[in-house]
């Protein structure tokens, strides 16, 4: 259905949104993490090392060298924010936090739980598709800004994109699938007549 976003190279290292210790599929869900500081690449790497798959949005951006040549280059969509998969109990990944040296949170399910907010797996991985840089007609939203979009919950039935699901939005007289996670949403640019209502 959904294809998982290529290996990139950012900053001479590769990122994908699996580490090689944990590409075989399975259903566990995904958390959110917010960061409080510039280390977003250091956690990350952090996170790895300790067996935990991740993902973060990336899109391409034209930077021009000394010669005027645009080369296009890979950056994070948002520096606060990552994607980790659940691997332990919620509790392995409160200590491992707490030894990280910068100030990390978990999205919580609700406002005055302790409890970590747990992203589907399928959520996650048409998220992910959605989120692949070689895709141009898209917008990132904040949380607040796609919350604000109304919509009726579609899928896809024809086309590349054929069986992501979303909510049909309207802007600029254009219609977008969109796709919402704790922190950030993403909008694709599709056909209103490829879309079913759900």
């Amino acid at each position: 259905m959904t294809q998982a976003q290529p290996p990139h190279t950012v900053n001479g290292k590769t990122m994908t949104g699996a580490t090689e210790a944990n590409s075989a599929p399975d259903n566990s869900p995904w958390y959110a993490l917010r960061i409080f500081c510039s280390r977003q690449e250091e956690i990350a790497d952090t996170l790895q090392a300790h067996g935990y798959e991740i993902f973060i949005p990336m899109e391409l951006v034209g930077v021009e060298d000394s010669r005027r040549h645009v080369k296009q280059h890979l950056r994070p969509v948002v520096r606060n924010l990552l994607f980790i998969k659940k691997k332990d109990e919620e509790s392995a990944l409160r200590h491992l936090i707490q030894d990280i040296r910068y100030p990390i949170s978990v999205i919580k399910k609700e406002v005055g739980s302790n409890r970590f907010y747990e992203i589907p797996d399928r959520q996650m991985s048409e998220f992910q598709a959605m989120c692949n840089p070689d895709i141009l007609e898209k917008k990132y939203l904040s949380e607040e800004q796609a919350r604000l979009k109304a919509g009726a919950e579609v899928v896809v039935a024809y086309g590349p994109l054929k069986g992501l699901r979303g909510r049909l939005v309207r802007s600029n007289k254009r219609y977008f699938l969109l796709k919402e996670v704790p922190g950030l949403g993403v909008m694709l640019k599709v056909t209103r007549w490829c879309c079913k209502a759900i």
